[in-house]
């Protein structure tokens, strides 16, 4: 759904409820501005605040991150942030004007009164003979887990500054071998678990090449979680008793790991003895680890909280109403207190004075972890697009991969076409360019391209990123082939440029010869849904809208839109369309009947056992035979850089662009990767995409996706 669409279903339901969405008006509404993904569990806190007398309403965003925007352009006056969102917000271009500020945080109710959600420490033996933080090298090390806070990503970024860690910036490596390399050379042995990178094979080859920080892990063959000596209690465990000698981990654990008090909290005695350790300061003092004495800490992360723009004059009436939204959403246990408000059980909205973003960053001494390099110096990847929105995307995929520790940074290139964007690669000006499958080919012949990441559509896709394009019928139909299928209705992904939706089955009623009309749908079909065709026509005569919505004015201005806001749309909606019995036959890529399998172990709507694929040359086929049942595959979209770059650059690009992309298709409420993108479909990846994977050179259906797409691209 856009978040024009989502946007007037909230503000309807506002009105409804007699509160007002307009962030410019003079009373003690306030807008807060939430996800899309979200808007429903807005809608419930709207009515629950409503009743008790509560004022807010929201307006939505495409995600947080464009809620940022928003706020900043005082279209909303409150976002719940994390400390990268305030990042963006500092360094966004808005900052100036904006004038954000963090007005209430939110804390833990064990430690309500700390200034930081955690102070990163560093503990060793107490008989350690060690001076001065050069005194490390050659130790054993216990760290929380790869690319975490205390464990990983602040004693890099410290022990780089006071010049421990050396050679970082070898542009022989990636950003993140760079990091692990240092360690393995400063460090003797040590654990620091996790996914090196979201790559398997580049996590293989590192776990090898530096295994030595592997050595002290439970596991030292897999580094990975689980293991009892990973995350912040299990650093203190391998320090006291698995080899380490000292220890990255976070000063809550630190006291709970020795039996010492904990906020408001009793002591809870344990075995650990603190009187055999001791902190280790960055200025390489000791500090007794005892409940009177103040750890010396190396950095902080800061608390989470909500942001307002310079607009907002009435500071305390807002952080008044966040702290009675936080308590009336704990006692109700409500979904939009935690999805909105970002808290739980152990947390609480606390009143704080006003601080710009930047200060609360740099109070806690965080900045510079975030904006930590340890790549090649200026040696960004630059990602060639030649449309607007892709550049737009391309532009908020950069700032965000990076506030979120995706390295090396992104930079987006705008040119006129794809030919000039290969051309720029093969020049080396660029160093990413994302084409459809069928384009591949070309690129590798004329423009020295390799592929390197393609798209991934999980469960029902090739194992080459093909999606089948099936028709699917329900089991009793009594259709049995395609020339059945006149002046019967159809159900579609969308409505043109859609492979499996539009595409596929326009070439099958061409191969077939059962139309030669220039509009072969509509003329061979007596009504359909496709959404995104002219809403008078026939191809919008079965789509509905968002009937979710229950609101007449909704289900019309919603009506086969190209959007999540038509309940028919895309895989999942045309099928509904089907089962819902305004179609007898479904346009569909495999991927979503696959989809629908999976969703229906625990929703239990449509079932996958009552539908059927209708096959091209006649006859049905159950849904698990695809293989011998299908209209054609889609090929994916896939990044190529230049085949001339060495292996290591090559690695680089391909572990930059998964771990900016693998958060995000987890977390599409901080920046929504993947699906509808300004109203626009298919912006930089297909929607329908669920991440990415790499390619290696087992990849060799080029030749094929290029006779798909010229075979495609004709009809």
């Amino acid at each position: 759904m856009t978040s024009r669409g989502l946007t007037l279903i909230v503000a309807l339901v506002a009105v409804f409820n007699g509160v007002q969405s307009d962030s410019t008006t003079p009373s003690s509404v306030f807008t807060m501005c939430i996800p899309e993904i979200y808007w429903k569990d807005c809608v419930n806190m709207m009515k629950d605040s409503e009743s008790k007398g509560i004022p807010i309403a929201c307006v939505t965003g495409r995600d947080r991150y464009e809620c940022i925007e928003r706020v900043g352009k005082k279209e909303a006056d409150v976002v719940a942030v994390d400390p990268e969102d305030m990042y963006l917000a500092a360094k966004n271009n808005l900052a100036s004007s904006a004038g954000y500020n963090v007005v209430e945080q939110i804390r833990t109710k064990e430690e309500p009164d700390e200034p930081y959600r955690y102070e990163a420490v560093v503990v060793i033996h107490k008989d350690l003979q060690i001076f001065d933080v050069h005194s490390l090298r050659g130790l054993n090390s216990c760290h929380t887990g790869v690319g975490r806070n205390v464990g990983y990503k602040i004693p890099i970024t410290k022990l780089t500054a006071m010049g421990v860690l050396a050679n970082i910036n070898d542009p022989e490596y990636s950003a993140r071998e760079n990091e692990i390399r240092a360690l393995s050379t400063l460090f003797n042995k040590g654990c620091l678990v996790g996914k090196w990178s979201p790559d398997p094979v580049i996590n293989k080859r590192m776990k090898e090449t530096y295994s030595n920080m592997c050595a002290l892990c439970e596991h030292p063959d897999i580094c990975d979680y689980p293991d009892k000596y990973s995350g912040y209690e299990g650093a203190l465990r391998c320090l006291a008793h698995n080899g380490g000698q000292v220890a990255f981990t976070k000063v809550i654990y630190v006291k709970r790991f020795f039996g010492l008090p904990v906020g408001k909290g009793p002591a809870v005695p344990t075995t650990e003895n603190p009187n055999d350790f001791m902190y280790f300061c960055p200025d390489g003092t000791k500090v007794p680890i005892n409940a009177e004495t103040k750890p010396c800490t190396w950095a902080a992360r800061p608390w989470q909280g909500y942001m307002t723009n310079g607009q907002v004059k009435d500071v305390d009436a807002v952080q008044k109403e966040l702290t009675q939204l936080g308590a009336l959403g704990e006692k109700e246990q409500a979904d939009w207190w935690k999805d909105i408000l970002l808290l739980n059980d152990k947390t609480i909205a606390i009143k704080t004075n006003a601080v710009a973003p930047l200060e609360h960053l740099e109070t806690a001494k965080y900045l510079d972890v975030i904006e930590r390099n340890s790549g090649a110096p200026e040696r960004d990847a630059r990602w060639c697009v030649w449309d607007n929105d892709s550049f737009e995307k391309c532009k908020a995929l950069a700032k965000a991969a990076h506030s979120r520790d995706a390295r090396p940074r992104l930079d987006c290139i705008l040119e006129k076409d794809q030919e000039t964007c290969l051309t720029t690669l093969r020049d080396e000006g660029a160093d990413l360019v994302i084409l459809d499958g069928g384009s591949v080919k070309k690129a590798k012949e004329e423009f020295n391209a390799v592929p390197i990441v393609a798209e991934n559509y999980g469960p029902g896709q090739t194992e080459f990123s093909e999606r089948p394009a099936v028709a699917v019928i329900k089991k009793d139909s009594p259709i049995n082939k395609i020339a059945e299928l006149r002046g019967k209705k159809s159900c579609h992904t969308f409505y043109k440029k859609d492979f499996a939706g539009w595409l596929a089955p326009m070439k099958i009623l061409k191969d077939s010869n059962l139309t030669t009309s220039e509009d072969p749908i509509s003329e061979f079909f007596e009504a359909s849904c496709a959404p995104g065709a002219a809403i008078k026509g026939s191809l919008c005569q079965q789509c509905v809208g968002n009937i979710d919505s229950k609101d007449d004015q909704t289900m019309a201005a919603t009506k086969c839109q190209p959007t999540q806001a038509e309940a028919f749309s895309g895989g999942k909606g045309a099928l509904r369309c089907l089962t819902e019995g305004k179609g007898d036959v479904a346009f569909v890529p495999y991927t979503a009947i696959q989809q629908l399998a999976k969703e229906n172990v625990t929703q239990g709507a449509i079932k996958t056992s009552e539908l059927m694929l209708l096959c091209p040359g006649g006859g049905t086929a159950p849904v698990d035979q695809w293989e011998k049942c299908n209209l054609g595959l889609e090929p994916p979209r896939i990044i190529v850089s230049h085949a001339g770059k060495t292996a290591n650059v090559l690695e680089e690009l391909t572990h930059g662009v998964l771990t900016a992309t693998t958060l995000y298709s987890k977390r599409p409420d901080l920046l929504q990767l993947f699906g509808a993108w300004g109203g626009q479909r298919n912006i930089l990846f297909k929607d329908d995409a669920i991440g990415l994977v790499s390619v290696d050179n087992s990849w060799n259906h080029y030749d094929d996706w290029a006779s798909t797409q010229q075979a495609y691209g004709s009809v």
